[in-house]
């Protein structure tokens, strides 16, 4: 009879807690183009992407509204609960944007420390998000900070904000003490810039240095590596592998499909402890807004009126109408905003 006892105690402990046995996280960070405003998301296909991820760091969110739009279609997707914590609106002048961080309830808690880092200098157009969290598979903490950095009008606009993360990733290790730190984000600049060497020097590696992040209009391009995530050299995080989720192929989609209405980024990601993403079966989902949403497809570059500083997408009215003398191309409207520009009212 006690055989028999151990016996049945092995066998439920196996089935209601087998998930304990895959452990480690897949962790991602993923620029959503101005999510919840400004575009027509199709979230079905967001949340169909991010339920690959137990974890997710979140650039342009503008609303709370597509904040919790995307929490439920992860939810739907996943058929498992969700959690989320989001930052105020940050940034300077009109525009301004949300960071935010959503994960499966089952796989990461959060334990605390949440803040809007504070710059001495005001160096950062948007201060970087940061808190702890819980590795609920391996009872492990975890730190996970975000950042946008400012696109500006060229390369030398973004290089101080990118020298500052120097000093931003000693904030943290003595913020957070002795906690593996991740810093997730879009960061306008490749990992092979000049400009990367103080944040390296401080012991902080790219994981993402082959391959590209951003869509092109031309289907299978991706024109430019600017999304990444640094961990310690000594990776006490024990991340096993990292890689781009190249969304538009996993969805059928072409590029301008995809980013009309998903996003110009792909989400890069890392896997903790030999983890792996989390697969689902195959999908087919009409590349189009969600419902009550209307928008029509044209293709073309963000255009900007450099005398009125107006920016207009190609489904705008007024798209064609800005004298040529007056234009100025940008290949998204992010890069318009930050650079002074704002969308026309008249756009959908």
């Amino acid at each position: 009879m006690k055989i028999i006892m151990q016996f049945l105690f092995v066998f439920y402990f196996f089935i209601y807690s087998n998930f304990v046995w895959a452990q480690g996280l897949s962790i991602a960070s993923w620029n959503i183009e101005r999510l919840g405003h400004g575009s027509n998301k199709n979230y079905e296909s967001l949340g169909i992407v991010g339920s690959h991820f137990d974890f997710i760091a979140i650039q342009e969110a503008m609303t709370v509204q597509g904040l919790e739009l995307l929490k439920n279609a992860l939810e739907q997707a996943t058929r498992s609960s969700w959690d989320m914590m989001y930052s105020h609106p940050i940034g300077r002048g009109s525009y301004k944007e949300k960071y935010a961080f959503i994960w499966r309830e089952e796989s990461v808690a959060y334990e605390s420390g949440a803040v809007v880092y504070l710059d001495r200098y005001d160096l950062y157009a948007r201060e970087p998000y940061s808190a702890r969290f819980i590795d609920l598979t391996t009872g492990e903490p975890f730190v996970a900070a975000t950042v946008h950095i400012v696109f500006g009008r060229s390369v030398g606009d973004r290089t101080p904000e990118i020298n500052e993360l120097a000093e931003y990733w000693s904030w943290l290790h003595e913020t957070y003490d002795d906690t593996p730190v991740l810093l997730l984000g879009d960061f306008n600049l490749p990992p092979t810039h000049a400009a990367w060497q103080p944040l390296l020097d401080r012991g902080a590696i790219p994981l993402i240095t082959q391959g590209a992040t951003t869509l092109s209009s031309i289907d299978g391009r991706y024109a430019n590596l600017y999304d990444n995530v640094f961990i310690d050299e000594s990776n006490t995080i024990g991340v096993s592998s990292s890689g781009i989720l190249r969304f538009p192929e996993l969805l059928g989609w072409t590029h301008e499909q995809a980013r009309a209405y998903v996003s110009d980024h792909a989400p890069v990601f890392v896997l903790t402890h030999g983890a792996g993403l989390h697969l689902i079966e195959e999908v087919s989902i009409t590349p189009q807004p969600s419902p009550g949403e209307k928008r029509v497809l044209r293709e073309g570059p963000i255009i900007g009126n450099r005398n009125s500083m107006i920016a207009h997408r190609p489904d705008c009215p007024s798209y064609d109408a800005v004298a040529e003398r007056n234009r100025v191309p940008f290949s998204t409207l992010s890069e318009a905003l930050e650079s002074g520009f704002r969308l026309a009212e008249n756009c959908p």
